[in-house]
């Protein structure tokens, strides 16, 4: 098996789950179902796209490097004329997540890669106003699934947050199959259609399970502080 591990971050991430108009909620960490939809993006595919279910059939899995906070928005939507209501749109800030997508097709990773490197649609981290922090960071592991690349992948959280984490071991959310020893959960998060006129989704298994950070690469590196400002003149 061939995996692609994609480090997601910016101001302002969402992963919607269960939602209605009025509260628009946020999942702790990446859904399948968007990191799908991300990469159908790159990959050129509209929504009504067949080939996007194949997407499904990759190994999936996410690992927590840094615990965003949660933000409400608060907004007042005239959805129809003269008629408004309020609603209400959670967000994550300054999380930081790796990504892991495997395959045994090596072609079908080969391509992602090159897709979400020059991605034919604009890609955004859950919602469309939320952008990635610049160009992706993206790595490839020939013959390691998911599950192993992320016990094992750098701890890629800021600086700042490895200084003051207490945390002993971050998580790792990934299909059940991937650790088949472990007990497993029902989430609503694969594809069943991006169509709008008709967007569903289905049951997937997954499993929990932590990695110590020593086990992770946790070096800090230190940024320059010291910036005088008469220096240029």
């Amino acid at each position: 098996m061939k995996t692609l591990t994609i480090k997601l971050t910016a101001p302002l991430q969402s992963y919607g789950n269960e939602a209605t108009f009025e509260r628009r909620t946020t999942n702790d960490y990446p859904t399948k179902s968007a990191v799908i939809g991300m990469v159908a993006a790159a990959l050129g595919y509209r929504r009504t796209d067949e080939r996007i279910l194949v997407l499904n059939e990759l190994a999936f899995a996410v690992r927590i490097d840094q615990v965003g906070k949660n933000l409400t928005d608060y907004q007042t939507v005239e959805w129809k004329k003269n008629t408004r209501k309020i609603t209400y749109r959670d967000y994550l800030q300054d999380a930081v997540f790796v990504v892991a997508l495997g395959s045994q097709d090596d072609q079908l990773i080969d391509h992602i890669k090159v897709a979400l490197k020059h991605p034919y649609f604009p890609l955004f981290l859950g919602r469309r106003s939320n952008a990635p922090a610049g160009v992706l960071d993206i790595r490839e592991f020939p013959e390691e699934t998911p599950v192993a690349v992320l016990k094992k992948l750098t701890w890629q959280a800021a600086n700042w947050y490895q200084r003051s984490c207490r945390s002993q071991s971050i998580e790792i959310v990934a299909d059940a199959n991937l650790i088949p020893a472990a007990g497993s959960a029902m989430v609503k998060d694969q594809v069943g259609s991006f169509d709008q006129r008709h967007r569903s989704y289905r049951f997937r298994a997954i499993t929990k399970t932590r990695v110590s950070l020593d086990q992770l690469d946790v070096q800090v590196n230190e940024p320059e502080t010291q910036h005088d400002i008469i220096d240029q003149l």
